[in-house]
């Protein structure tokens, strides 16, 4: 049965996390929300691989966490860019660009 939704080329997942929390801090499950949202629901993170994702950005300093209290009332763990992450998001979306220009140029004969 074919998925309607794109799935995630490996190694984009941190590049839509960092960039989802570009304007504020968010919790996993609001991440995941956003990327949905910005996607236009084409893009879909499991909680399996958004996790595993979050800790390796904040190992590497590109996140930092705290806990605080969700719009339901939960305590959760908020996670924000930090100045180092702002600079690997601008990185990020260079490369992105980069290829995804190649990509288009391989695709459309060029």
């Amino acid at each position: 049965m074919a998925n309607n939704k794109a799935d995630l080329l490996q190694g984009t997942l941190d590049l839509l996390i960092l960039k989802s929390l570009q304007l504020e801090p968010m919790h996993g499950f609001g991440i995941a929300v956003r990327i949905g949202q910005m996607s236009q629901d084409m893009l879909t993170v499991e909680q399996g691989s958004l996790y595993p994702a979050l800790y390796r950005l904040e190992e590497q300093g590109w996140i930092k966490a705290e806990w605080g209290v969700s719009d339901n009332n939960r305590k959760a763990k908020f996670y924000a860019l930090t100045a180092s992450g702002r600079k690997q998001l601008t990185a990020e979306e260079q490369s992105w660009a980069k290829l995804s220009t190649a990509i288009n140029f391989v695709l459309n004969g060029t």
